[in-house]
């Protein structure tokens, strides 16, 4: 019944979308390719498809070999224009993605700026080495032409079965996909069946130049949110969790730690959430309740990013506060034909330079 309601603005809103791609495509606005391998990895749908995980999948996979930098909207952070990451910088100043990426992989150059061929110009001043440089969740920002496009569609929601805002998540229509080179279905079955395969593959149906490939969550072992020099051992089971999440879909993990207690209980906040001194007070009363002597505080990585630069963290300092890294892994025989097409992309274009 809403979606009827609402149809008259999500017809507006796709005339919008759709005049403003046919304006690319006919060249009344312009798309600039640099010559540098630009990788591209978005999503049509607005959050939860998993893209930061593949981004640094792609770090993993290039910052051997390559000088690489990722450059990000920053979104909802409190600056504007461009900005290079630093290791101290704050979710409030960066970004959460931003500044995931940067605690993880501290040399690479991580950068915001929501003008994305503006920050690709400001790197390559700033470092005239760089060899690759990754966008994140830039699939819709036109001005750039990437030279390889991936696009990244949630298992469980998928852009072919989803609606345009704000009858439902997409950015723009469907027939966007057309404009990426690999599409990954993200966050499926660690087991996942050929008939399952096969109905995507009719569902999405690729083009004869277009990479289908499937992925799954991996999480890692816990880490402390906050450094210390102290050395005691993690334990990776507990008789009681409390999740706290602000993520668009909290419920792969919370299927995960359901495996390692035996109680869960769960603060679940909107995707990109803000945390306030009133959700740490909520959240630290939470936990004093639980009445069990093996218990502690999960969050995942984006959230820690964000948690870190919250006033008045220091009430969650001394409780035992852990997130838990998530990557991507391909289903079998799948990572070989993604690395390779990345990998030959990457270094066919290093001589543009």
């Amino acid at each position: 019944m809403w979606r009827v309601l609402v149809f008259p603005f999500t017809l507006i809103y796709g005339i919008i979308v759709l005049l403003r791609n046919k304006f690319f495509d006919w060249g009344i606005l312009r798309s600039k390719k640099f010559d540098i391998p630009v990788i591209s990895v978005g999503n049509l749908s607005v959050g939860g498809s998993g893209k930061s995980p593949h981004v640094e999948y792609l770090i993993r996979l290039l910052k051997k070999e390559y000088n690489i930098a990722t450059l990000s909207r920053g979104y909802r952070r409190k600056t504007k224009g461009f900005r290079i990451v630093k290791q101290q910088a704050t979710a409030r100043e960066v970004g959460d993605e931003p500044c995931q990426f940067k605690h993880k992989f501290r040399e690479i150059t991580v950068a915001v700026d929501e003008k994305r061929r503006r920050g690709i110009e400001k790197i390559k001043q700033l470092d005239p080495y760089v060899e690759v440089i990754l966008l994140d969740d830039a699939f819709q920002h036109r001005y750039v032409k990437p030279g390889l496009s991936i696009l990244v569609t949630d298992f469980h929601n998928p852009y072919p079965e989803d609606f345009l805002m704000p009858s439902g998540r997409l950015r723009e229509q469907a027939w966007g996909a057309k404009r990426a080179d690999i599409i990954i279905v993200s966050k499926t079955p660690n087991v996942l069946s050929p008939i399952t395969k096969r109905r995507f593959y009719h569902e999405i149906n690729p083009l004869p130049h277009q990479l289908l490939l499937f992925t799954y969550v991996k999480y890692g072992m816990l880490r402390k949110v906050f450094e210390s020099n102290s050395e005691d051992k993690i334990p990776q089971s507990f008789n009681s969790i409390l999740m706290v999440t602000g993520i668009a879909n909290p419920y792969p993990l919370e299927e995960h730690l359901r495996e390692k207690c035996y109680d869960l209980e769960k603060f679940s906040y909107p995707d990109h959430h803000k945390f306030s001194k009133s959700d740490l007070k909520k959240i630290k009363k939470a936990y004093d309740n639980i009445f069990s002597p093996k218990k502690a505080i999960i969050t995942t990585e984006k959230d820690a990013a964000r948690l870190r630069s919250t006033i008045g963290i220091e009430l969650l300092k001394d409780l035992p506060l852990y997130l838990i890294p998530v990557e991507v892994a391909f289903h079998k025989g799948q990572k070989q034909k993604f690395d390779r097409k990345v990998l030959n992309y990457v270094r066919e274009n290093q001589g543009n330079q």
